[in-house]
């Protein structure tokens, strides 16, 4: 079936980290990137870093049409009550154009994490019981493994993994049913020479090869401790990324779409992440992707 978000979304979308100036706030060199997205057929902007709802408003001022959506917001960095009153807020003020995406994050990054499974499931009982709820097709889960999947089906519109492969994708499809979005994040290394592409992504990916969560279930997808070491191997490289030119990037978004994807939400990787963001990559790749159904 078409889900309601998936029609929102289109096909496929970007994720970034946000780019912010000194004082904290998105820098305008972001916020202009958006205007530009939307103006090139991109329909979902995915913002990473583990933001607060607040601080999508200024890209949803910034547009008009384009979909923000957070990817993903920690339940540990704000109580429920307070992002289902930010989210009502936003909402009001911007067309029901924001969704909120939820994760737990990970045991390194959080003092106290404990029991995330449940932490989450009482967070989602209390966006439902708050005074303005957060409705339920109106969120997605940072879903991995089978049980946060089923969660992702059962108490929101569906999941936004991070850091998965093809055949994950296709197992996660299975595990949703054909009734949830499922909305996989996919990084890109635009670059045709592949040892360089292989650089750039060895340099972003290490930072998260030291997050058990996303070991572990790469560990289930047949990967070991050897396709860890020193950034990642070229067959975990292979998997989790597009590197390579236009051509190879259409190829791998379709090879998600057709596993099961309803939405692929794109991340353009390069040498000056989190520094600048990537325009020029993005404009290259909206020709060949589809951007609409």
């Amino acid at each position: 079936m078409t889900h309601t978000l998936a029609t929102e979304f289109g096909p496929v979308g970007v994720w970034s980290f946000t780019l912010k100036s000194p004082d904290g706030s998105l820098h305008p060199a972001f916020l202009d990137a958006a205007k530009e997205l939307e103006q090139l057929g991109y329909r979902a902007l995915w913002l990473g870093g583990g933001p607060t709802v607040r601080e999508a408003e200024p890209l949803l001022a910034a547009t008009s049409t384009l979909r923000v959506a957070t990817g993903i917001t920690s339940i540990w960095n704000n109580t429920a009550e307070t992002e289902a009153a930010d989210f009502a807020e936003l909402n009001d003020a911007h067309g029901n154009r924001f969704v909120l995406g939820l994760g737990v994050s990970h045991g390194p990054l959080v003092e106290g994490y404990r029991r995330p499974y449940s932490a989450m499931v009482d967070y989602l009982t209390a966006l439902d019981r708050a005074p303005r709820p957060v409705p339920r097709e109106r969120r997605v889960l940072a879903a991995l493994g089978p049980r946060m999947l089923e969660l992702s089906r059962d108490r929101a519109a569906g999941a936004h993994p991070y850091l998965v492969t093809v055949e994950h994708t296709a197992r996660a499809r299975a595990a949703l049913g054909e009734d949830a979005l499922l909305a996989p994040e996919l990084k890109v290394v635009l670059d045709d020479d592949l040892a360089r592409a292989r650089t750039t992504a060895r340099g972003y990916l290490a930072r998260y090869l030291q997050l058990p969560n996303y070991t572990r279930n790469l560990e289930r997808e047949g990967f070991t401790e050897e396709d860890f070491a020193d950034g990642g191997s070229d067959r975990l490289l292979a998997a989790v990324f597009a590197l390579g030119d236009q051509d190879t990037v259409r190829r791998r978004v379709a090879d998600y779409l057709d596993a099961g994807a309803d939405h692929l939400a794109v991340q353009v990787v390069t040498d000056r992440i989190g520094k600048e963001f990537p325009l020029a990559e993005y404009r290259a790749l909206a020709p060949i992707l589809p951007l609409s159904r």
